[in-house]
């Protein structure tokens, strides 16, 4: 009897996740050795409340699964929820295992983040110990682009294309008036500068903006902040800066944290934003000029309109890769790209071992930050410029997007015959 698939996304949204989930749900399809294709709502906290529902008739045609592709987030729904050790809470671990049996699953595909590839790591780790035949396998994505043994994640390259576009026409509106200004432009990075780094692209079309680009790998110093922002002013009388969210202060602190509650997630993450605000009052009390400060959150995340059709291929590819992996036994393992050429740009679909990147973090390169700490060297620029190649077309009604929706009547555990 053919063993079920059953799937899952987690952690934070991006523009190219529902793309891996097509890849695996079409490469599914064309197996008989899987039976039925479940998604879980909600992650893992699905699982455990059996909100799980049927996937196959819900793409009767192609139509749908182009549809599902260019629809930003996550179709299945989230949740940010920790497991707990395995030999802390075991009861947790038997009572997934117990519904995988109830409906059969032998495959298990886990798409998200750092966190999620814990989840999906202690859960390898629980079937392969318990002698269960069920192979799990994580299929990466972050827009953050942190995480390790892989070129780069899903995700990453529509929101860079995004923070690019946006920081062009931002270039564009600054630069109206002919007057003294600075505008401070923040953006999503937690310890990782990938994607502040992304708003230098616009020199590679002729912007001499953003002139300073400040990321958490380089400790960052208040004082030369403002003198970098006195000399550009000197030559650009309107100032463009972007910053990662996460820049810190040489002993560690992040600049931001004044502005903050001290709250922290499920997995004890500090929230985080506040560094533009907490800037852009720094430069109106000591240079005085007109400031302002622009936080794209989540937009960067969720941009369907600006997708790079580089990321979506890959992501798909992916998706599709874990499938034909997880067939020929292979469980615990990440999908990941390898990039094997520059130019022509070329990767390759390889695997990591989970254990090798659940809870890590891989930073941007501090040898792609100029000496001064305010800038991205020519090597951030050929590794990023494929990432945000090609366009996406999308279908709209009204002139606005449209996106696609599971029908999410859970269903009930197949009868199994004695």
């Amino acid at each position: 009897m053919p063993k079920n698939l059953l799937i899952a996304q987690s952690g934070g949204p991006t523009s190219a996740i529902n793309a891996s989930l097509s890849g695996i749900i079409q490469e599914a399809m064309r197996h008989s050795e899987i039976g039925e294709i479940y998604g879980a709502v909600n992650g893992i906290e699905g699982v455990l409340d059996r909100k799980i529902i049927e996937l196959k008739s819900q793409f009767p045609t192609q139509k749908e699964f182009e549809l599902l592709e260019c629809t930003p987030a996550m179709a299945l729904g989230s949740c940010r929820f920790r497991l707990p050790a395995l030999d802390d809470k075991p009861s947790v671990y038997d009572e997934i295992s117990a519904i995988f049996e109830e409906y059969n699953i032998g495959y298990f595909f886990y798409i998200g983040g750092n966190d999620s590839m814990d989840t999906a790591h202690k859960l390898s780790i629980y079937f392969t110990r318990e002698q269960r035949d069920v192979r799990v396998i994580g299929v990466p994505k972050t827009i953050d682009n942190d995480l390790p043994n892989t070129d780069h994640t899903p995700g990453f390259g529509s929101a860079a294309k995004f923070i690019a576009t946006s920081m062009m026409e931002i270039i564009r509106d600054c630069e109206v008036y002919y007057l003294d200004s600075v505008t401070i432009v923040e953006i999503m990075g937690r310890n990782a500068g990938w994607l502040a780094a992304a708003a230098a692209l616009p020199h590679t079309v002729g912007c001499a903006a953003p002139h300073l680009i400040y990321l958490p790998e380089a400790p960052f110093d208040p004082e030369e902040f403002l003198k970098d922002v006195r000399r550009v002013q000197a030559q650009h009388k309107a100032v463009i800066v972007a910053v990662s969210e996460g820049i810190r202060l040489a002993d560690g602190r992040y600049v931001s944290e004044s502005m903050q509650s001290g709250m922290v997630d499920a997995f004890g993450h500090k929230y985080l934003s506040g560094v533009g605000k907490y800037l852009e009052r720094l430069v109106a009390e000591r240079i005085g000029c007109k400031v302002r400060s622009v936080e794209l959150n989540v937009l960067q995340r969720c941009a369907g309109h600006m997708l790079s059709a580089t990321d979506i291929t890959e992501a798909r590819k992916l998706g599709a890769h874990a499938v034909r992996f997880a067939l020929i036994g292979e469980t615990g393992k990440m999908v990941v790209l390898n990039r094997v050429s520059q130019q022509p740009y070329l990767v390759r679909t390889e695997l990591a071992d989970i254990s090798q990147v659940a809870n890590l973090e891989k930073t941007f390169p501090t040898q792609w930050i100029s000496p001064e700490g305010n800038a991205v060297t020519q090597e951030a620029f050929s590794y990023l410029l494929p990432l945000i190649q090609g366009d996406v077309s999308y279908p709209t009604r009204n002139g606005m997007p449209l996106h696609f929706h599971f029908e999410k009547n859970y269903v009930k555990p197949p009868v199994r015959r004695a």
